[in-house]
């Protein structure tokens, strides 16, 4: 046991280390993905597994940004790199350059299961798809600024219709495209519509052909709900025309090339004016052929009006006999308003006037004496009437009433005081005499300021003694 070599822990990590780095120093390893985490700084850690074992893998951030596809868990995958091992918890670890999936069938598989995910969730029904403005006056486009897509949109629009076009450069392709992507669509539909820079009418998100690999970034979730959740109606224009992304069912409208997409946003301008043409020509038949229309209707009506100088010469003939009656009309009613003025003034000569004058007069004076005589009758009549009324309200008068012994009792206000229980004890109170009017205080309490007076028989029915002090 003397010849065996002792190591120390280091030293035995180290071999192992090295052993398994010299033995497994490339490797293609094929399976399935477990957990996938991605940290801060930009690694990538994640397990391979299949149905007997796990395999803890690490993407270094240099590496883990040039994968065209990112690894999600339940993808199968193939990596590729080198085995190490991790002397700080005794395991080993794939070291991984390359990632990609195990075939086209395991993404096309990951495809359709995210579909169907996302198609349950609704964002693909076509009743939320919106309709695309006629003829947008700005045009948003998502893609990169130095590719080919651009060019061929920009080129297409100015042969159909010149419009104003916003560019959101992004990546299309790579590590941090999804996002990208996500940030164009988002930053257009937060442009305020009467901002300094104008919102886009539409917007389209274009790509040109690849491989599903390359392609895959429109296949991400967060690209798909961000075309669904656009306000702003989007065509998307990814690959060719047999290239199918998740995109293209969330977004409004799918072009199958990015020239097609440039061709839905807007009309072709010479179809348009030729249109407006044979509108103004149509327009400018339609009118003329009404008025052909209303001027024959108005030459056939007036044939049935006949001539105007026709419908004239009655009244004119009519006028003219009238004008010839009017002058001896009026010489014979002057005549006649002549003999009558002289028949009214043979009676008007002043002895006429005389007699009238004096007979209205007689009238008068006859008048004036009845209204003299009248006159002392009137009053002596008026004046007998007024001394039995003051007779009668001197009679009625409660004053008699009270020059027979009785008092009229009043309380402060001056209200006639009508049963005991109307005046509480010790209420003032003036009593009227016939001749004048003294104040008293009613109840017990009045018994010491009253002056001594004379017993008198109280009557039965009386259960309150009325004491009364008079005052001067």
């Amino acid at each position: 046991m003397s010849n065996v070599r002792e190591y120390t822990v280091s030293e035995l990590s180290g071999d192992v280390k090295r052993v398994v780095e010299d033995s497994f120093s490339y490797v293609r390893v094929r399976g399935e993905m477990g957990r996938v985490i991605r940290a801060g700084s930009g690694h990538v850690y994640l397990d391979l597994k299949d149905d007997r074992a796990v395999i803890s893998g690490v993407i270094w951030k240099g590496n883990a940004a040039k994968l065209k596809i990112q690894p999600e868990q339940g993808m199968e995958m193939i990596a590729t790199g080198r085995l190490t091992t991790y002397p700080g918890q005794s395991k080993y670890q794939l070291v991984i350059d390359t990632l990609e999936p195990a075939g086209a069938g395991a993404l096309m598989a990951l495809l359709e299961e995210r579909k169907k995910k996302l198609a349950a969730e609704g964002l693909f029904d076509e009743v939320r798809k919106k309709p695309l403005p006629f003829l947008p006056a700005v045009i948003g486009v998502v893609t990169s600024p130095s590719g080919a897509v651009i060019r061929d949109i920009l080129h297409r629009l100015r042969d159909r219709f010149p419009s104003h076009v916003l560019v959101w450069p992004t990546l299309v392709q790579g590590e941090g495209a999804a996002a990208k992507i996500v940030a164009g669509i988002e930053g257009f539909n937060a442009m305020p519509v009467d901002g300094a820079v104008p919102r886009p009418d539409v917007l389209i998100v274009a790509r040109g052909g690849g491989s599903i690999e390359d392609l895959w970034c429109f296949n991400e979730e967060i690209v798909v709900r961000a075309a669904a959740a656009s306000e702003i109606p989007l065509i998307s224009a990814v690959g060719h025309e047999t290239d199918t992304t998740l995109i293209d069912f969330a977004s409004d409208q799918r072009a199958p090339t990015p020239t097609a997409a440039a061709e839905m946003a807007v009309p072709v301008r010479r179809d348009l004016w030729l249109e407006v043409q044979n509108k103004a020509r149509r327009m400018a038949a339609t009118q003329s052929r009404t008025l052909e229309a209303r001027q024959m209707a108005l030459t056939s009506a007036s044939r049935g009006l006949g001539r105007a100088d026709a419908l004239l010469d009655t009244p004119t003939q009519r006028l003219d006999r009238v004008s010839d009656r009017l002058g001896q009309a009026l010489s014979i009613r002057i005549e006649r308003g002549q003999t009558e003025l002289g028949r009214k003034a043979s009676g008007l000569r002043p002895a006429v006037l005389t007699r009238s004058v004096a007979q209205r007069s007689e009238k008068l004076e006859a008048t004036a004496g009845r209204f003299k005589s009248a006159g002392p009758r009137l009053f002596e009549t008026r004046e007998a009437r007024l001394e039995s009324a003051a007779r009668l309200l001197e009679t009625l008068s409660y004053r008699n009433v009270l020059s027979r012994g009785f008092a009229l009792v009043l309380d402060e206000d001056g209200k006639v005081v009508r049963r005991a229980a109307d005046a509480s004890d010790g209420s003032q109170v003036d009593i009227q005499f016939a001749d004048d009017k003294r104040k008293a205080v009613l109840g017990e309490k009045a018994a010491s300021v009253a002056k001594p007076a004379s017993k008198v028989k109280k009557s039965p029915a009386s259960k309150t003694a009325l004491q009364s002090s008079l005052f001067d």
